[in-house]
């Protein structure tokens, strides 16, 4: 440990933090290929037992995390902490940065993160269902949904760390969004036909699909559904060679494929409302990036865990407006009141008023417990039919 603080003070931390960067991803790739190729090299339905078993450790990897922020940042380990963006007097300024305050920041930002993927669980279900992706197959078209959200988020949250750097003023348009995203969820119960989506109809336009799945393939040259045969001596099914003259040359998209592009755009979607939220927690784009992609890396695992059960917590979605609504005003007390000085129509100066990074993690746990104690004791009464 002491290498790495003697290289941050004789090095660029600049510099210095790519290295972090590049270690972080390195492990996230490990985590993910031990995850397919080892654990669930062969594919098969997630029961309830294996999913609670995954979440448990995704969120174990996740909480330990904090402790990695908190002696990096503490002790500057490859230059984490030292000139690291942070909100000041409404601006965003270079600082330096105690653990403490970032395992904080990173815990907040993960729970925060974690808490809006909730939302995610539904629409990914109502996906499946539409397709009806079956059950064992399910994984497969998660995992490789992960990966395109790392890229994806990875470089939505560096291009907004450039863009709040320039430009202070986006902090309002991120606080004015996810105020208008709190009211768009309060109002609007239901969510868009996956089939009416125009990825979904180009997709289908420009390539040649099938209606059938050919085991877990996004892609596939049958143009009859496979059969299924029985081994006599395993015991274990497969499926039997295609027919002479059933093979086209051209290759044809699954049904498995056009879940996966819903399920890319669905996480696209949602990075747009998270990735605003967790900047209203920390400018630091290490925060940013490690939280959130700790967040979704659970996201397979409690969406076997949770969507079957999620129906039930009927007051977590009001739990989530709130949040969002609550990072929305914190955004705006923050930003918004140095410019209000520039129109000169008040002797008062404003000032930013920044909210206590523990009292937002007590407010967002607070609501989170709250939402889940109330669906508990206040459960959604069956509807009777009456003759």
């Amino acid at each position: 440990m002491n290498i790495l603080c003697l290289l941050a003070t004789a090095s660029d931390p600049a510099s210095m933090k790519m290295w972090a960067y590049i270690g972080f991803i390195a492990l996230v790739m490990l985590f993910l290929a031990l995850d397919l190729g080892v654990f669930h090299r062969e594919a098969h339905a997630v029961n309830m037992k294996e999913s609670i078993m995954w979440s448990c450790i995704w969120l174990a990897c996740g909480l330990s995390f904090t402790g990695f922020i908190y002696y990096a940042y503490e002790y500057n380990w490859l230059g984490l902490g030292l000139e690291t963006p942070v909100y000041a007097s409404g601006a965003i300024a270079l600082g330096d940065v105690t653990g403490g305050t970032a395992a904080i920041q990173y815990l907040t930002g993960y729970i925060v993160e974690k808490s809006l993927a909730m939302d995610n669980i539904f629409v990914i279900a109502m996906i499946f269902g539409y397709f009806a992706i079956p059950a064992k197959y399910q994984h497969r078209v998660l995992f490789w949904g992960i990966i395109g959200a790392l890229i994806m988020r990875g470089g939505m949250i560096f291009l907004g760390a450039e863009l709040i750097m320039n430009y202070t003023w986006i902090l309002i348009v991120f606080g004015f969004f996810l105020i208008l995203k709190a009211l768009k969820m309060a109002l609007i119960k239901s969510h868009s036909d996956p089939g009416k989506n125009p990825v979904v109809k180009l997709a289908k336009r420009f390539f040649r699909s099938v209606d059938f799945y050919d085991g877990q393939k996004f892609f596939t040259r049958r143009t009859v559904a496979p059969t299924t045969v029985i081994d006599p001596v395993t015991g274990k099914s497969s499926y039997a060679p295609a027919e002479p003259g059933t093979l086209s040359v051209r290759w044809a998209i699954t049904p498995l494929f056009l879940a996966l592009i819903m399920v890319e755009i669905t996480d696209l979607v949602f990075a747009v409302d998270s990735i605003p939220a967790i900047f209203a927690i920390t400018p630091d784009p290490f925060i940013v990036f490690t939280s959130n992609i700790f967040a979704i890396l659970g996201l397979r695992a409690l969406y076997f865990c949770l969507a079957a059960l999620i129906a039930k917590f009927r007051f977590l979605k009001p739990a989530l407006i709130m949040i969002l609504a609550f990072i929305g005003i914190k955004l705006l007390l923050l930003a918004a009141p140095p410019y209000f000085n520039d129109f000169g129509l008040s002797i008062i100066e404003f000032q930013s008023i920044k909210i206590d990074p523990v009292l937002s993690l007590v407010i967002v746990l607070g609501t989170l417990a709250l939402a889940t104690v109330m669906s508990i004791l206040i459960p959604e009464k069956e509807e009777t039919e009456t003759l």
